[in-house]
């Protein structure tokens, strides 16, 4: 089913409970535009409330995932409608919290392909993803510093985490550019595919997530989310806690049976 995102730079399609997102402007690599940032936000919003969407699967069209900001439109850039540097900010923040923050809250799975180049904002939005696979000829890079900027959309905390301190800041100050490879290796990115078979790879899993134990998955983010802010004996409470609630969902009840008649189970998210 095709969803009628409002622009062409922002493609939506929903396939077997997996919303396929295309950041489309091929182009510009993907860059993010006003338009496409908009789009992007609220498609993040509606499909991350659309009951019949069990896993977002962002990726971009052409030979890049998404090369960050828009360089060519930032020189000379004064701020929107003669925004004060405060207005700034909330537009700012709003967007990065939108998109980013929006992508590491939502309790369904989310997944990024990458075809090519994730660079800057582009990484920092793979990052937000759970899980991310790339093509061989993939590559990624934090890219900031070349154009004298700090970072955004929460890219340091991510790269922290996903890597070590040592290693973000070796990612965020010397901007290299990381194969995909590489990047395998370092844990930034999860699989590394043939070019030819990525989308096919990617919607082998997006579907596998998808059509899983929606409540079991959504626990077991929360208790990922907290690992590495809370203690042992919290982490057991909680996890003790959400394995109670687990227990008693309609997915569980099912997945025993499956068990049992040794048949696939067929979840309802419930």
């Amino acid at each position: 089913m095709k969803i009628d995102t409002g622009t062409e730079q922002l493609t939506c399609d929903v396939t077997n409970r997996v919303a396929v997102i295309t950041l489309n402007r091929p182009e510009a690599r993907n860059a993010l535009s006003d338009e496409l940032t908009r789009a992007f936000r609220q498609q993040i919003a509606e499909r991350g409330r659309d009951p019949d969407v069990g896993t977002l699967l962002i990726t971009g069209a052409g030979r890049a995932f998404c090369s960050g900001g828009d360089v060519k439109g930032m020189g000379g850039r004064r701020g929107p409608d003669g925004q004060t540097p405060d207005e700034r900010f909330q537009t700012m923040r709003a967007r990065h919290h939108e998109i980013a923050g929006a992508l590491t809250r939502l309790r369904k799975p989310t997944l990024a392909a990458l075809p090519g180049a994730a660079a800057g904002a582009g990484l920092a939005i793979a990052l937000a993803c759970d899980l991310r696979i790339a093509a061989k000829s993939a590559f990624v890079s934090t890219g900031y510093a070349r154009i004298g900027l700090s970072g955004d959309y929460g890219i340091a905390w991510m790269l922290t985490r996903a890597v070590g301190p040592a290693r973000a800041r070796e990612l965020m100050l010397l901007c290299e550019r990381v194969s995909a490879d590489r990047a395998e290796a370092l844990g930034l990115i999860n699989r590394v595919v043939a070019d030819d078979v990525l989308m096919a790879e990617a919607m082998k899993l997006a579907a596998q997530l998808a059509n899983g134990p929606t409540v079991a998955l959504g626990y077991i983010k929360d208790n990922l989310d907290e690992a590495l802010d809370i203690d042992h004996t919290s982490a057991i409470d909680r996890e003790a806690e959400r394995l109670t609630r687990a227990t008693g969902s309609e997915d569980h009840r099912e997945a025993v049976s499956a068990f049992v008649e040794k048949r696939d189970p067929v979840f309802k998210g419930r």
